[in-house]
Order: structure tokens, then sequence, then C-alpha cells
């Protein structure tokens, strides 16, 4: 147990100096003064807040940052899968680096639509979850499996283009999945698996329902892409003659336990049936502007009472896990998309979707993402006397309009103290860089012949003019 004393929090849209008691790993009591129990915290000149949810991403793209070129999705994907790890102590590595990040910029949950090693999935998954535990982040790992090939992702057009196979059956993935969840589906011990195929553009409808057959037996969270980008839009029309929400509605998906990262590409209809079914927009707007998917309508999914999530997405297309920077510019990114500026997300409402809204994406709103006597202690303590974080004026407006750098002093996850005076507790950060910096190599002016495969017929369906 300890007590943070004399710590500033959020009361509406004021503050208020507290003092707070951590007792079994859960807020046991908030007041302006409390008698010290266990370890004394100082919080003078400090901000508590709960933890913030990176709601998506993807591990193992971190040893692919900065390196790949301005391309669409679907050009970027043949470039990501031509060089993806295939070992899994990178896979670990790199898990090690994305909780790192996301901690030391306030988040204390990480969503990870984990990329699978051909062959060595379950081995993939062991790594990552090694990884999360040694930290002490609280992790969703969501195996990313699919039944399509990369190619079947793109529409056909009128060219009559034949997609190969892909290389595992629906029931191997789906099989590959119990197999994660009987391993390593521990959500006591802070690491839940999730259904989580990739997206509609590569899922079949078997696959779908499979999933959600596991997701309903074991009480899991779903998470999928959805509609990021154009291509993906004319593709579900021209495969199922219905927009991808649709189709999603149509196989019972959709839940409130269901987080669909981008959603770029939705019409009024697709709004509504998110809204009718309660389920999850994690928000991506780093990746999107990257990738030039284009700028998801965050504003009238909250106008029609839609939850929304922030996720960093994979240190590919980010190129970062800095869950600051990604709640920044997807605050301030909408106000070019609305003249109405009383509708503009305010830096407390984008700290609360950053975190209560997360949680409740997860469908742990009743156990995370706010300061309140019963929740679990996952907080997180940023330093005031901060240069970025100064001068004195609205603590949650430096935080989230700012450019705060450094300015995490501690992180709690389920009460345990992860990030002491700005360092991981767990383990050796030096260490962690030295291994990244040794398993790299300076990487520039790659040619993929993946990319090389895809692009004209990529640029034909899009009515792009065709490459020279």
């Amino acid at each position: 147990m300890f007590t943070i004393q004399n710590v500033l929090i959020p009361v509406g849209q004021e503050y208020q100096a507290v003092s707070v008691h951590i007792v079994e790993g859960r807020i046991a009591a908030i007041a302006p003064t409390l008698d010290i129990l266990g370890t004394a915290i100082d919080g003078r000149n400090k901000l508590l807040l709960p933890g913030f949810v990176n709601a998506h991403t993807h591990s193992s793209e971190m040893w692919q940052r900065g390196m790949i070129p301005p391309y669409p999705l679907e050009l970027w994907l043949a470039e990501l899968y031509d060089s993806t790890p295939l070992d899994p102590e990178q896979i670990y590595l790199s898990a090690l680096g994305t909780a790192v990040e996301t901690l030391l910029t306030g988040g204390t949950t990480v969503v990870d639509h984990l990329v699978l090693i051909p062959g060595r999935e379950l081995e993939t998954v062991a790594a990552a979850v090694q990884a999360y535990k040694e930290v002490g982040i609280r992790a969703f790992v969501g195996p990313l499996i699919q039944d399509e090939s990369l190619e079947s992702g793109i529409p056909c057009g009128d060219t009559g283009r034949k997609h190969q196979p892909y290389l595992r059956s629906t029931e191997a993935m789906l099989e590959l999945l119990r197999e994660a969840i009987s391993q390593f589906h521990r959500p006591t011990e802070g690491i839940s698996i999730m259904a989580a195929p990739t997206g509609t553009q590569l899922c079949s409808d078997a696959l779908f329902e499979g999933c959600v057959e596991l997701s309903d037996r074991h009480d899991l969270c779903r998470h999928a892409h959805l509609l990021e980008t154009k291509a993906q839009k004319l593709l579900a029309y021209e495969q199922y003659g219905c927009s991808a929400v649709e189709r999603l509605k149509r196989l019972e998906f959709l839940s409130p336990q269901t987080s669909l990262a981008h959603c770029v590409w939705l019409d009024e209809h697709d709004i509504d049936l998110l809204g009718d079914t309660h389920s999850t927009v994690v928000h991506n707007p780093l990746s999107n502007l990257r990738l030039g998917s284009g700028i998801a309508p965050i504003l009238k999914y909250r106008q029609a009472g839609i939850n929304v999530a922030f996720g960093c997405d994979g240190a590919a297309s980010n190129d970062s896990q800095d869950v600051l920077e990604a709640i920044k510019i997807g605050t301030i990114l909408h106000n070019v998309t609305d003249l109405d500026y009383t509708n503009w997300i305010t830096p407390h409402q984008a700290i609360e979707l950053a975190s209560l809204g997360g949680a409740t994406g997860l469908g742990m709103a009743s156990e995370l993402g706010s300061i309140e006597v019963g929740k679990q202690a996952d907080l997180v303590l940023y330093d005031l006397m901060n240069l970025s974080l100064l001068p004195r004026t609205d603590p949650i407006g430096l935080l989230v309009l700012g450019r705060p750098t450094q300015v995490v002093d501690s992180v709690w996850v389920k009460g345990d103290r992860v990030i002491a005076e700005g360092k991981p507790t767990r383990i050796n950060l030096d260490e962690l860089r030295s291994q990244l910096f040794n398993r790299s190599q300076w990487s520039v002016n790659r040619k993929s012949n993946a990319v090389q495969q895809v692009e004209d017929h990529y640029r034909a369906v899009m009515q792009l003019p065709a490459s020279e």
C-alpha cells in the first residue's frame, strides 16, 4: 500500500490538491488530507491522471520504423511484409520497446494487434507476452489472423485478377487462436488475448464467425481494422455488395467489447450501425496521415454517441509509440473539419477519450480509465516542473496541446510502480537500447520486390496514372 500526497487531480474543468490511498492495487480513498498508509509518495507540483490506453498498435513494426517510404497502405503493406522480423527474440525486444515508450508517454495499457511469424505463431505470442509481463504493462494481445492472401486486399476492378490461396486454412487459423487463448489468456495477471482478425479485406465470413464464437465462449474482446482506406471501401462493395460495416453487423462481430481501428471511410449508415451496437472506434491519426488514408470523421462519431479511443498504430506507420503525440494530433486535427468550434475536442475531453474511452472499448470502464475509489490503480504522475509544462497555465492543456518531453515521473499498473523517476523499474533501459541498436542496421533506399508486383495494379484500380 502507498499514499500519494498533495497531488493535483482534475475535478470537472478545475483541479484539486488531494491525497490518494492505494491498497491492494486499487484506489481506496481520495481526500484533501489523509493519514499516510504505507509508503509516502510526494505529489507536490505533480498531476495525477488515469493511465491511457494505446488502443491499437503492432509491436513488431518497431524494427521497420523510419524505413518505409511514403506509400498508401496497400503498397506500404507489401513493403512491410517484405521485411518483417522472423525471430521471436526480435518480437520480444520490440514488445519491450513498445511497452516502455507507451508507459513513458502516459499509457498503462497496450492493445497489440500482433503480426505473427509464419510457422512460429505461438512462439511469437509467447515472446510478446513475456515482454509485457516483464515490463509490467497491462496488455491485450490480438494474434493478427487472416485467411486471404495479401493481394486480395486490393480491388480487382475490371481486370479479373486471381489471387493465390492463403498459406493457412481458416480452421488452422482458428485453432491457432484457440491455443493462444489456452496458453496465454490470463486477465487477472494483466494479459488478455483478443479475437482479432486483421480486417474485412483479408478475412472470410467463416473466420469472423469463428472469432465471434470464441470471443463469446471465453469472454474475449474483439478487434479488427476497419475501412482504413478508400480501396477497402471499394473492395467491400466489389466482394459483398454492401459496406464492410454492414457485413460485420450481419456476422455479429460488432458489440460493446469490439474495437475497430481507423474507421476513416464510413458513411452515415455505417455510423448508425456502430452507434447501435456500442462498438468503439480507435482513432489512429498519425498513421492515417502518414499513409494518406484520410481523416476519420471523429467529430461525427462523437456526435452520434460512438465511443472513441486513441491508438498509435504500429511504429512502421507512425513512426513512434508516443501516446501523447497521438492524442495531440487526434485532438487538433479535427478543428479543420468543422467550422463550429463548439464541436471541437477540448484537452480535458481528449484525456477522457484516451483513458476512459480506451477502457470502455476493452469492456473495462468499471475497472479503469478514471480516478475513482474502487478502481484499479493504473495511474500516471506527471512532473509539472518540467520545462515543457511551464509556465503554469492549465496542466492538461499543457499536456495535450504542448510538446511534453520526459514529463512522466511515475506509472503504476494494478498498483505496482513500473516507472519511477522517469525510468522503468523492472528492466534495464540501457540494455534494451543496446540490443535494439546492435540487432539492427542503417537501411536506406531499399527496393521491394513485393511493391513492384502490386503497384501497377493498385494504380490502375485507383485510377492513377501508370508509373514510369
